[in-house]
């Protein structure tokens, strides 16, 4: 039996909430865990720490190509920015202090 396209639509809207709400508390704890890290304070471009974040969740992918990014419209891809990689391992060693 098909669902009324109302009901669709309701269910849609319901899912999108979740999403929303599920993005926010993934923001969140990564934000947290960026700033112990010192991720705050260092001065790098967006699109070079976005970079630098979509080579530290290949790793954690298993390394598999392609496995970060998801259609993030070309932003970070390419070769990544030498100074990124150096700037966030410098400061993971602070991550005890905070």
């Amino acid at each position: 039996m098909k669902k009324p396209t109302s009901k669709i639509r309701e269910e849609l809207a319901r899912l999108q909430e979740q999403l929303k709400q599920a993005e926010t508390r993934d923001a969140e704890r990564i934000g947290r865990i960026a700033l112990k890290a010192g991720l705050g304070e260092i001065e790098i471009e967006d699109v070079d720490l976005q970079s630098a974040f979509e080579d530290l969740a290949t790793r954690f992918h298993g390394g598999k190509a392609g496995s970060s990014g998801k259609g993030r419209s070309g932003v970070g891809s390419g070769a990544p920015s030498q100074t990124a990689p150096v700037s966030v391992g410098a400061t993971a060693g602070q991550a005890g202090e905070a």
